[in-house]
């Protein structure tokens, strides 16, 4: 089912023919009390008939708003311009929004790829752009966006790690833009069915379960630290071999490989160690 604009004329032309035949019908009704006369009663019956079909052709429509116009069960198309019109009379008309609405989904519990169970909510913008497929195709589009956004949110929680140190990772937790934009790219194939179009769909809640938040959030402080402490060694190493280096190249001292040792580890003591390093004065020599 594809949208398709149904035939209208102004409204108030509309109201025009319906107040001149009922203004001919009522003629006609006082002249045949004047007169009794048959043939004025008939064809004032006949003008109230008219006026009666006429009227129920006039549709008012609201801004951002779209009525689906069906006549006996055959769909004969959708008025999405505000304001008074008539159409074919005897349609039956289903009100359609325009509006652009949020969907917030319920915090669901699924398990990302490590297979951590965790809790996840989005926000999905959507708006209705074919009233046609939202009315015919779905048996109720709000429904369907509902358990289609819940859906997609889920599938696309499984591909991904809550959380990822490794470099060039996608992680849940890291990369909130790329996997909002992922939702929303699967959310739409789901919903062009149904003729919505997803606007934007960002995450609103992100954490482990209550079961194992504890020891996930001491398994983060552990990597954290692991990889601060990686960091800070290869810092400490490019600054011991930094500092060997410009001494020999100043040519101010020589420096035999046991002294270099030496150097070298006091260095990667000060620097590495989380405490404050106690200078230790030598009077003597290092034989």
């Amino acid at each position: 089912m594809i949208e398709k604009k149904a035939w209208k004329i102004n409204g108030f032309l509309g109201i025009l023919i319906f107040l001149a035949l009922s203004a001919a019908a009522t003629f006609n009704i006082v002249a045949s009390v004047q007169e009794t006369g048959f043939t004025n009663i008939v064809l004032a019956v006949v003008l109230l008939l008219l006026a009666l079909i006429v009227s129920t052709g006039i549709q008012v429509v609201q801004p951002n708003q779209a009525k689906v116009l069906t006549f006996f069960g055959s769909y004969i198309g959708s008025i999405r311009e505000p304001g008074i019109w008539m159409t074919v009379p005897f349609v039956a008309a289903k009100k359609i929004s325009l509006k652009v609405r949020n969907f917030n989904s319920e915090r669901l519990k699924v398990n990302d790829v490590d297979g951590n169970p965790i809790e996840i909510a989005a926000v999905v913008v959507i708006k209705v752009v074919d009233s046609a497929k939202a009315v015919f195709d779905v048996d109720n589009y709000e429904q369907f966006v509902e358990i289609q956004s819940e859906t997609a949110l889920r599938h696309v929680a499984t591909k991904y790690p809550y959380d990822n140190y490794e470099e060039g990772d996608v992680s849940l937790r890291g990369n909130t833009e790329e996997v909002a934009e992922e939702i929303a790219k699967e959310l739409q194939e789901r919903l062009t069915l149904a003729g919505v179009e997803v606007i934007e769909a960002r995450l609103t809640h992100l954490a482990y379960a209550t079961e194992i938040a504890s020891a996930m959030l001491q398994r983060q402080q552990a990597n954290a630290i692991l990889a601060a402490r990686q960091k800070i060694v290869e810092g400490a190493v490019g600054m011991a071999q930094m500092a060997i280096q410009q001494l020999e190249n100043s040519g101010t001292i020589e420096l035999d490989d046991e002294r270099k040792m030496a150097m070298i580890n006091n260095l990667l003591v000060a620097i590495v160690s989380d405490r404050s390093a106690q200078p230790v004065l030598n009077t003597g020599t290092l034989y």
